[in-house]
């Protein structure tokens, strides 16, 4: 008795396209726009630091910086100000971060909740290492000139984005990734190279990490 072939099961298109398309790693104008947008931006300002006259760009730089004396001139500005600068050009690690990080986020959370995870650990990162600047020299423990330090850049932002993301990861991607981002951070300050930017990555990294309820439950209602 002659015996039908047995077919093997077949693979969902949409499954398939999924697994072999490793562009979707990049940001898109209608898949990811608020990622795609925001990177336009930066590669126009990183641009303009490679190529405009130092003393431009030093002063563009100052101008932006969030540092204590614009916080309390001029918080919002600024603060928003300093998020389109990438501090160490458009092949720093950050950079590379900020597309890939935001760009996985944006695609399981949107538009509005990536920048709202952006911007949730970008001020308070910045809010968190200024303030006791401000205080410390108001107490006399540092010098005035510490109102004006330079302080500027995508990181915090793209910290917080990858503890968010880190919360919709399966267990054994999230584990490795938090203690490897994490590590580097914890060596960074014991370095004690620039403590208050370690210490903002590591806030923002915690920031992002406390936004796991929000992230979860919106990957699962646009998964719906």
């Amino acid at each position: 008795m002659p015996v039908a072939p047995v077919e093997a099961p077949a693979v969902e298109p949409s499954e398939s396209r999924r697994r072999l398309r490793p562009w979707r790693l990049l940001p898109t104008p209608t898949g990811t726009p608020f990622t795609f947008g925001y990177a336009a931006v930066l590669t126009v300002t990183s641009l303009i630091t490679a190529y405009a006259d130092p003393a431009l760009v030093h002063a563009l730089h100052q101008g932006s910086s969030t540092d204590v004396a614009h916080l309390v001139q001029t918080p919002a500005l600024v603060l928003t100000a300093s998020a389109l600068w990438i501090a160490g050009g458009i092949l720093s690690p950050y950079a590379v971060g900020f597309l890939v990080v935001l760009t996985a986020l944006e695609r399981r959370t949107g538009g509005l909740c990536t920048a709202g995870v952006f911007i949730l650990g970008h001020v308070l990162a910045t809010l968190a290492t200024e303030v006791p600047v401000g205080l410390a020299v108001l107490a006399g423990h540092l010098p005035d000139s510490s109102l004006h330090r330079l302080d500027y850049g995508v990181s915090f932002g793209v910290a917080a984005g990858l503890g968010a993301l880190a919360g919709l990861l399966t267990p054994w991607l999230r584990r490795p990734l938090l203690a490897l981002f994490g590590g580097v951070l914890v060596l960074d300050l014991l370095a004690f190279t620039d403590p208050l930017t370690n210490w903002g990555h590591l806030i923002a990294l915690a920031t992002g990490i406390a936004t796991w309820p929000v992230v979860r439950g919106r990957h699962r209602a646009r998964a719906a």
